[in-house]
């Protein structure tokens, strides 16, 4: 078992990571449990694929809540629901929340416990390599509303991670994909080397090589808990350099209505590349460099732009979902573009006009 701190002084939390930690659930936990029982939350996915390991080692206060897959569920709705049947269970402060999924459920009922009571534990147990590597560690919570994604939401640390990458051979091949985009992320950010790795391992990570995927957890991880230590609330620009690909890939999910026509490591894959195209086009890098990125994503089954990201929209029409993302900052909104392959910076003087432009050309 690997353990990975993320140093953030009396809010510090843990994350262990190995093969098989799943069945040792309660043994890990029970230093934070204190003998009382958690409330599960889970959706109907992972109900029927991996709850019932859980359950053969955690006895929850109540069955487990299940709710629906999908971005759908990061709603007023289901948040205001889940709320409400954590208070009818009588849970306190001092309890925790088992939030037992992928990024939907860890958003939501992240944010759900730093709402109830103003504030009671929660831990992530991570069921996607999206969330394991990404969505997991850092305390962003949040749901969706009509203006956008992640809009209403609180920063609000988990008390504990427990990553096990077994979870991941219920997963798709799509659903793996899709989680990689967020893990070559980290190599294009700052780690050069990393997506190197990246480029020569890639495939067994997705085809299940355990190896791969301990390694790209465990750095990927690091990576993140590192940078969260050191911007939590995203008050500088280091925290945002995760942001990578994420304005151009959450206006391709806007586009979608946030449906399963695109994932949202699909959209972030095709936002990576659009990011490195529009730093070729502006001249920060080179076009060589924007397109090695783009074979890669391409070379590992994602999308590599609009139309491969099956999206028919005007570069305007993408740009007015752009308005509503919450990094705006007096009507200016930060790019994360790259001088090249580990050198990611942010820009805060991207004109949305030649944005416009440049998707249109798409």
């Amino acid at each position: 078992m690997t353990n990975i701190t993320v140093g953030l002084g009396e809010r510090s939390y843990d994350i262990a990571i190995g093969d098989g930690l799943l069945d040792k659930a309660q043994q890990v936990l029970a230093p934070l449990l204190n003998g009382r029982r958690p409330v599960i939350v889970t959706d109907e996915n992972v109900a029927q694929t991996q709850l019932p390991r859980l359950l053969n080692t955690i006895s929850p206060n109540g069955p487990p809540i299940i709710l629906p897959p999908g971005e759908g569920t990061k709603s007023w709705t289901h948040l205001a629901a889940l709320c409400e049947e954590l208070l009818t269970r009588g849970i306190e402060r001092s309890d925790h929340i088992i939030a037992f999924g992928g990024g939907v459920i860890g958003d939501l009922v992240g944010f759900a416990a730093s709402l109830v009571k103003r504030g009671c534990h929660f831990i992530q147990i991570p069921t996607t390599l999206l969330a394991q590597v990404d969505s997991s560690v850092g305390g962003k919570t949040a749901i969706n509303v009509a203006a956008g994604k992640n809009l209403i939401g609180a920063f609000y640390q988990p008390r504990f991670v427990l990553i096990d990458p077994s979870v991941l051979d219920t997963l798709s091949v799509r659903e793996m994909r899709a989680g990689y985009a967020e893990v070559v992320k980290y190599g294009l950010i700052d780690d050069r080397a990393f997506f190197e790795w990246c480029e020569q391992n890639g495939s067994k990570l997705i085809g299940g090589d355990r190896t791969a995927q301990l390694f790209a957890i465990e750095n990927s991880v690091r990576a993140k808990a590192r940078i969260v230590a050191a911007d939590e609330r995203e008050t500088m620009d280091l925290r945002a350099l995760l942001n990578l690909g994420h304005t151009f890939g959450h206006a391709l999910e806007a586009e979608t209505g946030y449906s399963d026509k695109l994932l949202h490591g699909e959209a972030v894959a095709a936002g990576i590349a659009l990011a490195f195209q529009y730093s070729a086009r502006l001249g920060f890098c080179e076009k060589n460099v924007a397109q090695r990125v783009s074979d890669h994503l391409d070379g590992a089954g994602l999308k590599s732009g609009i139309a491969s990201a099956g999206i028919d929209a005007t570069g305007e029409r993408l740009v007015e979902h752009m308005l509503h993302d919450k990094k705006m900052s007096s009507g200016t909104l930060p790019f994360i573009l790259a001088h090249d392959i580990g050198q990611a910076f942010v820009s805060k003087s991207v004109e949305l006009s030649d944005v416009s432009a440049f998707l249109n050309q798409q």
